[in-house]
């Protein structure tokens, strides 16, 4: 005779379904009668990139990928050797993808148009970080790939112009957390979903959808080294935050320093310094993503003072100073800017 699970344990496996990203994926495609399936297409491609490049990480010691290569990348900063493995795994994932029309990566100088004659049956351009906070992987820590899709502009006249939109016309974003376990984080404009990544099935399942950031948390995560060459109002915030008990907490890694925020409430900061004084983090592969998930959530994203999904880009590889977290959070760094 076979025992029967108690009723508690029965309801707590109805509660919780697997679902895997894929088929998240699909049920949100049939919600739109006349899609065509290509969006569906390329946010699989992007699972799939995250699977290789979350591999790679893994054994990166071990296959001897770690440190970086004698070259610099548009930005002129020094590539690792895993910046360019994941860069060429998104471009290979990506190109191969109906629907893609422009691809675009922070290690890039240009975009790159994969097809132009059938551009309208190729709607979309997808942008990336192929590998925020690759210097911390010789120290074994946490990285991430950020990344933006936005509709191609067929009325465009090159690639560039085309992908020169307000972080408000994205039609999805996300990132991919490699650090103790994987996790994939989306929005496609109806709030975010996270997903985890099994290894043991290699599929990403769904841990949490409609997430909502904590409208306040008592953390602000930025690179306080930086503190004697920031402006004045950033400054009184970090005097006013540290006399009201707030602690600071700072990876190097955006992907990893927002994440955190996304779920435990605080606000993330980048501000302009004497050394970069329009912002280190690029609007168009880093800021504009991490923006809307956060809006998605609840939260608030600015430049300045402004709303960071409302700047309209200017270049390709535009840099901006940012803040974005918890609702309350963000209003008392505006408070101090004002």
């Amino acid at each position: 005779m076979v025992d029967t699970p108690p009723t508690s344990v029965r309801q707590l496996v109805a509660r919780e379904n697997l679902t895997t990203l894929q088929t998240h994926i699909l049920a949100e495609e049939q919600k739109h009668p006349h899609a065509s399936g290509t969006f569906s297409w390329i946010l699989s491609a992007l699972a799939l990139s995250a699977k290789v490049i979350a591999d790679k990480i893994r054994r990166a010691r071990i296959q001897d990928v770690l440190g970086s290569l004698d070259a610099e990348n548009v930005q002129g900063e020094r590539q690792q050797k895993l910046d360019v493995i994941a860069n060429e795994t998104l471009l290979r994932c990506l190109g191969s993808r109906s629907g893609v029309a422009i691809v675009a990566s922070e290690e890039d100088e240009n975009p790159t148009l994969i097809q132009r004659e059938n551009a309208g049956e190729r709607p979309y351009c997808v942008l990336f970080d192929p590998l925020d906070g690759s210097s911390n992987l010789d120290s074994c820590g946490a990285v991430g790939t950020i990344f933006s899709i936005l509709r191609y502009d067929r009325r465009a006249h090159s690639p560039e112009a085309s992908i020169l939109q307000r972080g408000v016309e994205q039609s999805a974003a996300g990132y991919i957390l490699y650090g103790s376990s994987t996790v994939f984080v989306i929005t496609t404009g109806s709030g975010v979903s996270m997903f985890v990544l099994d290894p043991s099935i290699g599929s990403f399942l769904l841990v949490e959808h409609g997430i909502r950031i904590p409208r306040s948390g008592r953390t602000y995560s930025l690179n306080e080294g930086n503190r004697a060459s920031f402006p004045e109002g950033y400054r009184r915030y970090l005097d006013w935050a540290q006399a009201n008990g707030y602690s600071s907490r700072y990876s190097g890694t955006m992907v990893a320093d927002v994440h955190r925020t996304l779920v435990s409430g605080g606000v993330f900061l980048y501000p302009p310094t004497k050394k970069s004084p329009e912002g280190k983090l690029r609007l168009l592969y880093e800021v504009n993503p991490m923006a809307m998930i956060i809006e998605q959530a609840g939260g608030k994203a600015v430049s300045g003072t402004q709303r960071v999904l409302e700047v309209q880009p200017k270049a390709l590889h535009q840099r901006i100073p940012c803040s974005m977290g918890s609702p309350d959070e963000v209003d008392h760094v505006l408070r101090h800017l004002g």
